[in-house]
């Protein structure tokens, strides 16, 4: 689902007002996690005990009850981490002796051999000064426990160890999953495995795997060749890699969620079947970013037989109870035009195309129930007649949501969680399928199955996607798992800060190739004044990157915007300074040397970034950028002169100030410097009257 034209700050509402009522909390809650605990996501409940329990290299596992190949998978993957975070040489083969083993495994039974909704992902975990233990009913509570025992991991001058503590974890909410949109840019099985181990580190169990756009279609169809062979650029997953990738994600305890779009978002499917088409054709994949007209034709059998065999055959391929078939964004454009299918409608007594494409979905679910699997579609799929089998997925909120879930219909929430649109994570965080202020009754809340993060793919490359995705769906993770209490927005960003860090065992790359990027871009080994800029500049948000930068799925995705990161650390670091600053008025000391030296910087990086772009073309469009820090370095510090020797700014300085402000506010080369709402702060502050003593 790519909302190209939507409002954003209706979907960024969602976490103060909505008419959804909360579930009843079923174990006991924590608002945080104890301040020197790293967990992410924070458990149902945290009790810390006194004592320590020291990671050695007589460390040793031992399973007791059930056990099996995914669960020995899971320990070894664990111990392999363990290993390599502490430099120590530990056994990787499991126990025999309970009574000296570092760790018990219990689990009572297998679960669902392959993923489901209804997995029991509740665990127990009690660590003493002698051993840990973890208990779970299944093997996957066992593997989410795994990740927390790995988190409790610390370090002093003594050696590693984990801090004695009892907990008892569940999930609030079933479905907690990542949609990666492979249609737009394809992505390689190696990105999708190393996304998929993240997903499991903080707990996500849902893989949303959007394989079929205009611009692509990525998955290997043996009935209808013709599908990947044309539609794809050559760029499409095997069979048999779609079960790897199946499997490896079950090994992890999460669910494939596969989505074939349609009507709507059909191109690729057309450029081989265009008799499939509600226009003659020819057709060709899409280059570009946004909404196209061709559409599936909803009148012809054709239409259905063909569905019948494709959707059957992939029903085959993917084992999950549920197939996405998107919905979205179809403005029936084509349908108006055609004049066969304007007479069915009238002949049908089908008054417009929501009600058409209703019609269509109904024939779509009966293909899909035919074949064993649920339906579920974006908004747009919800009409009068939809039966309550399908499910809903939201983009519009959980407003929306909720009047779904009083119909009777299941949900899933993605407003909020558009990961694409480079908000910090801490907008994401706040944003909450089940709001506090709610109306719905605990039966309705049952309707609201959970949310996903969707990393649409139209500015995601190989190279970039782990940036995108990575550490922020970490806190949208913590959403969807943790209490709704967890609402403590500075003590997410501490644990944010070290599961980043953690998440780079993995294999992701959302740090690694920053400064890969950087060198390339400044053709250079020095970047120091290039990252300095960069650290303080955030892509544009919402969809403006479309306006500011034309692009097409062909386009290199290695310039600046594309090395640039959504959250900047930095900015967040300076708006606390500035904070801390103005508070002490009236003497203004706290924070003063460090406003100071960071201003300085940003001046310097200003000035050297001039030869730099002389020398890197790639570089050019940072022109105005440069210009425009060195500007705000300069206010920044005279606002800091005037501050701090009780003078107040002339009112001419203040709009002159401002002006510059302003200017370097606008976004240049599809970047914004997030600085400037801080250092307005401090211009004005500036020319106010002195405070008294």
């Amino acid at each position: 689902m790519k909302v190209v034209n939507q409002v954003l700050p209706a979907l960024l509402l969602i976490c103060a007002s909505s008419i959804i009522s909360p579930a009843p909390a079923q174990v006991p809650t924590t608002v945080a996690a104890p301040s020197q605990l790293q967990l992410m996501p924070i458990p149902a409940s945290v009790q810390l005990q006194s004592g320590r329990l020291p990671i050695t290299d007589a460390f040793s596992i031992v399973t007791r009850g059930y056990a099996d190949d995914r669960l020995r998978g899971s320990i070894a993957r664990m111990t392999r981490r363990l290993a390599g975070r502490t430099v120590i040489t530990l056994p990787f083969d499991l126990a025999a002796d309970e009574s000296s083993a570092t760790l018990v495994v219990q689990c009572e039974r297998g679960g669902s051999s392959v993923p489901s909704l209804n997995e029991d992902e509740s665990y127990s975990l009690e660590v003493t000064d002698k051993q840990a233990r973890l208990v779970a009913p299944t093997i996957v509570g066992a593997m989410r426990g795994l990740e927390t025992f790995l988190q409790l991991v610390q370090g002093d001058r003594n050696g590693y160890y984990l801090p004695a503590v009892r907990i008892q974890d569940q999930p609030r909410f079933a479905w907690r999953g990542l949609l990666i949109d492979t249609g737009r840019h394809y992505q390689p099985p190696e990105v999708l495995k190393r996304n998929l181990d993240a997903m499991a580190a903080v707990k996500l169990n849902v893989f949303h795997w959007h394989l079929t756009e205009d611009q692509g279609f990525r998955v290997e169809s043996k009935k209808f060749p013709k599908l990947h062979l044309m539609g794809s650029d050559g760029l499409y997953y095997t069979q048999d890699q779609v079960r790897e990738i199946i499997a490896y994600a079950a090994d992890r305890g999460i669910r494939v969620l596969p989505e074939f779009d349609i009507p709507g978002h059909s191109t690729s499917w057309l450029v081989g079947y265009p008799e499939l088409g509600s226009a003659p054709g020819p057709f060709k994949i899409e280059r570009g970013a946004g909404i196209f007209e061709p559409a599936l034709d909803p009148t012809r059998d054709q239409t259905y037989k063909f569905l019948d065999a494709f959707l059957g055959e992939m029903a085959a391929l993917f084992p999950d109870a549920y197939m996405h078939i998107g919905g979205d964004e179809n403005e029936g454009k084509q349908w108006d035009r055609n004049p066969r299918i304007q007479a069915f409608m009238k002949e049908k007594g089908i008054k417009d195309n929501h009600a058409l494409q209703a019609y269509f979905n109904q024939q779509v679910l009966k293909i899909l129930q035919k074949h064993g699997k649920k339906m579920i579609g974006w908004e747009e799929i919800l009409h009068p007649d939809l039966p309550k089998d399908a499910v809903i997925h939201s983009w519009r909120g959980p407003a929306s949501l909720a009047e779904a879930a009083k119909k009777g219909y299941n949900g899933i929430l993605s407003a909020g969680y558009y990961i694409d649109l480079m908000f910090p994570a801490s907008q994401h965080y706040l944003a909450d399928p089940l709001p506090a202020n709610s109306a719905l009754t605990a039966e309705e809340a049952k309707h609201v199955m959970g949310g996903e993060a969707t990393m649409w793919g139209e500015w995601v490359s190989p190279e970039t996607i782990d940036s995108r995705i990575w550490p922020r769906t970490a806190a949208i993770a913590e959403r969807l798992w943790s209490p709704r209490t967890v609402v403590d927005v500075e003590d997410m960003y501490r644990r944010l800060t070290v599961i980043s860090r953690q998440l780079e065992e993995l294999g992701l790359t959302h740090e690694r190739n920053y400064p890969v990027m950087l060198r390339r871009l400044a053709n250079s080994e020095n970047t120091e004044p290039l990252r300095t800029l960069v650290s303080v500049a955030e892509p544009v948000k919402e969809y403006h990157r479309y306006q500011m930068r034309p692009q097409t799925m062909l386009s290199p995705l290695t310039g600046l915007v594309d090395a640039a990161r959504p959250d900047s650390d930095e900015a967040r670091r300076f708006a606390a300074m500035v904070e801390g600053f103005l508070s002490d008025a009236p003497r203004y000391r706290l924070n003063r040397s460090d406003l100071r030296e960071s201003f300085t910087s940003w001046r310097d990086a200003g000035t050297a970034l001039g030869p730099m772009i002389d020398r890197a073309p790639a570089l050019q469009e940072a022109r105005p950028l440069a210009t425009n820090l060195s500007d705000v370095a300069i206010a920044g510090l005279e606002a800091i002169e005037y501050l701090s020797t009780g003078n107040a700014a002339s009112s001419e300085w203040r709009v002159a100030q401002l002006a510059k402000l302003d200017e370097a506010a606008k976004p240049k080369a599809a970047l914004e410097l997030v600085i400037i709402p801080s250092v307005r702060k401090l211009v004005i502050a500036a020319a106010e009257p002195p405070r008294s003593q």
